[in-house]
């Protein structure tokens, strides 16, 4: 009976799909995207739910802890994704793009990857600066300590003010950056959304 080299069952194809290439983003990238992106939307839905005038008080005090947790989450996911994709490579621009496109784009994406960290940390900041003092719980599992913040109503004000401009701006680049990936998919049928799904890659 032969002897199974297990060593075999794992390529240098296999190993490189983790890692993007010119023309493909990698596993990690991917992952890094899609957990983060499915998360802040749900971070959005929650915040606008939350925020309601005739929401029952014990619901809205729920859905505020789940947003917290959810946020500090979010943050602890971006971070590494921010430096991963500072130093990972990245895939060229398709062919036939335009140099006011591709800056565009690359714009997005820094906007999207800086927002990604700045609105929970802004939300950290409101729960930090708030009078009220409410444990800061990931999933009634972790306490998180409070930025070295002042703790006063003004200052919970304007944390609340920056979180929720920066959401908002984050909503909009957000249905902005959906709306060309769907253009790309679609209408110019090119590989700018399928690149970022786990499918197989295209072949150097």
């Amino acid at each position: 009976m032969n002897n199974l080299d297990v060593s075999s069952s794992t390529t240098p194809t296999d190993e490189k799909r983790w890692q993007s290439s010119a023309k493909n983003y990698g596993l990690i990238a991917i992952i890094f995207h899609w957990t983060i992106a499915l998360l802040f939307i749900a971070q959005l839905a929650l915040g606008y739910l939350m925020s309601g005038d005739d929401v029952d008080p014990a619901l809205q005090f729920n859905l505020f802890q789940y947003h917290k947790s959810v946020g500090f989450v979010v943050l602890a996911l971006a971070i590494p994704r921010v430096i991963w994709s500072v130093l990972s490579r990245k895939p060229h621009p398709p062919a036939g793009s335009g140099r006011a496109a591709n800056i565009g784009a690359r714009v997005t994406h820094a906007l999207l990857l800086c927002l990604t960290v700045a609105v929970p940390l802004a939300g950290w900041a409101v729960a930090s600066t708030s009078p009220l003092q409410i444990p800061r719980y990931v999933f009634d599992i972790v306490v998180v300590p409070g930025l070295p913040l002042e703790i006063s109503d003004k200052s919970e004000a304007l944390w609340t003010g920056v979180h929720e401009t920066l959401a908002y701006l984050a909503a909009a680049i957000v249905l902005l950056h959906v709306a060309a990936a769907l253009w790309h998919h679609f209408i110019l049928k090119d590989r700018i959304f399928r690149r970022m799904t786990p499918s197989r890659p295209e072949k150097k």
